[in-house]
């Protein structure tokens, strides 16, 4: 009985963890489908800057040197190896071609357009308070949860060890049972925030997109990230023409409602999907007789910022 109830012991332990396992258990390999960061979307307030994770440090046995290493020099000991140098073609010579057109630049601060947008807004409204509700019943479980542990503790004396062993299968039974359903509904939650972040990257990004439209309306054709740049001009700054255009052309944006399954939506038939959207991709890349295969598209500027 003592054997079993520290097994359950062991359990209990673990469940503290369960709120945030639960929170951050969405796949990754659902945010893969739209950039591969699945982490770029907080509810109700921007990402903080992230610190870099510290590498692992691991220590390796190093046999002790001889006296004849302890005494060489220290140049001999860190002197490169030589190796073979195979002699390699002269490039061709190029082509004089004609010059590309001079650069007009243009600066954009993508986290000011986001926190400029209704649209944006909308998203940290909507699924912020989704993502509140299940933070709130994954702590309603887990009192739940340890009042039926701390109830089987007080009454181990008085039950047999196959009742012990009976109600601790039915707690773990119930612990699995919480990460698969509660694990469920934080994909949910976070596949919605995809498919609604999308429809602004879509309406910023396209290649007649909201910011290729303002750049083309000031002649620019080279636009930076504001980050990116140490010294600009007022004139060149688009972020506020992006947010406005970007607030007239999306005011709002489709996030699937409550507890709907992104996933079963698009298997619904109901809209296109991603699935389509990369096949016409292809299919607008794929090389003709005299053309050269296209590069894989550059990962989203709102992911790469946000």
């Amino acid at each position: 009985m003592v054997m079993t109830l520290n097994s359950l012991m062991r359990t209990a332990s673990a469940g503290a963890l369960l709120a945030a396992t639960i929170l951050v258990s969405a796949p990754g390999a659902h945010a893969q489908a739209t950039g591969g960061n699945g982490g770029w979307f907080v509810p109700k307030a921007a990402h903080p800057n992230a610190a870099p994770a510290r590498p692992v440090q691991r220590r390796v046995p190093v046999a002790a040197p001889s006296e004849d290493e302890e005494s060489a020099p220290v140049e001999q000991q860190q002197a490169p190896p030589i190796l073979p140098l195979p002699p390699i073609p002269a490039p061709p010579t190029v082509a004089k071609a004609s010059p590309p057109p001079a650069a007009v630049i243009g600066v954009i601060n993508v986290q000011a357009v986001m926190q400029i947008s209704s649209a944006w807004q909308e998203i940290q409204q909507v699924l912020g308070a989704r993502r509140d509700r299940l933070a709130q019943a994954v702590q309603r479980e887990e009192a739940a949860w340890r009042g039926e542990q701390q109830k089987l503790q007080a009454q181990a004396r008085s039950l047999t060890s196959d009742q012990i062993q009976l109600r601790e299968r039915h707690l773990q039974e119930r612990r699995a049972k919480d990460q698969h359903d509660f694990g469920n509904q934080a994909r949910i939650i976070q596949e919605a925030a995809q498919v609604a972040m999308h429809q602004i990257e879509r309406e910023l990004e396209e290649p007649n997109g909201i910011i290729a439209a303002v750049a083309a309306a000031h002649n620019m054709n080279l636009i930076l990230h504001a980050e990116q740049v140490v010294l600009h001009v007022g004139g060149q700054d688009i972020t506020e023409e992006v947010g406005t255009q970007l607030n007239k052309t999306l005011p709002h944006v489709f996030i699937p409602d409550d507890g709907v399954d992104p996933e079963q939506l698009a298997r619904s038939g109901k809209m296109p999907t991603t699935a389509d959207e990369q096949r016409q991709s292809q299919g607008s890349q794929a090389p003709g007789p005299q053309q050269a295969p296209a590069s894989a598209p550059s990962e989203s500027v709102l992911r790469q910022h946000h």
